[in-house]
């Protein structure tokens, strides 16, 4: 099927849908608009799939949505029987359609008898990870573009262990996906879901409550914070993203007290109006999280992506200007201090290994 006849079908199935109708009409004299949003489909892969919003098979639209969360389901309920009540947790952050498409994934789930815990609000991709594994889930699925620009949205997949899907499964996912027509991909009503009990909401006291409790069991010495914790001043940004809540409220449980929240950067916006794009690690998105550092004298800044999975974070320096550390320099600093840590308090095991992906 050529690109023109794709576009031609879209406007013939959805003809109930007015607004992809409206849409897709709207781009009706402009051939490479149309080219690019049906001249492939949206790959699968290890990270899941990732595009611009709006009509079209390469697209992130609902129909996208729903077909993905199909073809999974698929492969979900090929394996093993008891995977479907192990079921999937489904987390999302602020961006564009994110709740619409994590509610989607849930149904169509439910649709295909997999039991669903799907969080009550926008979380963080590290919470989802480990609600995977403390809940006993056999998948995982966030809907985030991580620090794309706005005009983006995503669908991650991770499997039991909280990680992202290995190629050999991803690849078997894929194939699902394309055998698939998008009317095949079917929601259970919310309610229905909710009677049956295959549709779980779920909140602090589910999931963040332990998770933060883990959290804390890392500190290498908790002991600093009873004096440090006074001390210390910290600037933080979620960039409109979903790390605002969790963030803070771990810096104020391991005693941190004064904690500066960028007011402009704090609430969700899928917008993300302040910035060019949502990357902690772009200086130019730490222009309001340094003027608010300069007027409360902060030691150090923190900076989370959307999704809260990437951190940036600046120093404060000598001559009193702030330095934007880099990814490898925030590693180099962090084993230093854990290994200095372990070494002094006699837990450094023997042989110790470190390792590092590559990306």
């Amino acid at each position: 099927m050529t690109y023109r006849e794709a576009y031609e079908t879209w406007l013939k199935e959805f003809a109930d849908d007015q607004a992809t109708v409206d849409e897709l009409k709207a781009i009706a004299g402009d051939e490479k608009e149309i080219e690019d949003r049906f001249y492939t489909e949206l790959s699968f892969g290890t990270a899941g799939m990732r595009g611009v919003l709006g009509a079209g098979t390469n697209r992130m639209n609902l129909y996208n949505v729903r077909r993905a969360t199909k073809g999974f389901a698929d492969y979900i309920n090929s394996q093993n029987p008891e995977y479907r009540q192990r079921g999937v947790v489904i987390a999302y952050d602020s961006r564009r359609m994110s709740p619409e498409f994590a509610k989607a994934s849930a149904l169509v789930l439910c649709h295909e008898g997999i039991h669903v815990y799907l969080f009550d609000e926008l979380r963080p991709v590290p919470i989802l990870s480990y609600a995977v594994r403390h809940l006993h889930a056999i998948a995982g699925i966030v809907i985030t573009a991580s620090h794309n620009p706005p005009q983006y949205n995503g669908y991650k997949v991770y499997w039991e262990d909280g990680a992202q899907m290995p190629p050999e499964y991803a690849d078997q996912v894929l194939a699902r996906i394309r055998a698939n027509r998008y009317e095949d991909a079917v929601e259970m009503d919310e309610a229905e879901a909710k009677a049956k009990g295959l549709l779980q909401i779920i909140g602090n006291k589910e999931v963040d409550d332990d998770y933060i409790a883990q959290v804390k069991t890392l500190s290498v010495q908790p002991e600093l914070m009873k004096t440090a914790g006074k001390e210390l001043k910290i600037v933080y940004t979620p960039i409109h993203g979903s790390g605002n809540k969790p963030v803070r409220r771990i810096l104020k449980e391991i005693g941190i007290e004064n904690v500066y929240v960028v007011k402009e950067q704090e609430l969700p916006d899928p917008n993300f109006s302040t910035v060019k794009v949502p990357n902690p690690e772009d200086p130019a998105a730490f222009t309001l999280a340094m003027k608010l550092a300069d007027e409360v004298g902060a030691d150090c800044i923190f900076g989370t992506d959307p999704d809260c999975d990437r951190v940036g974070i600046a120093v404060k320096c000598k001559n009193g200007s702030y330095e934007l550390l880099s990814g490898n320099e925030v590693g180099v600093l962090l084993l230093d201090y854990i290994c200095a840590g372990r070494i002094e308090q006699g837990t450094m095991p023997k042989n110790a290994v470190m390792c590092k992906s590559i990306v």
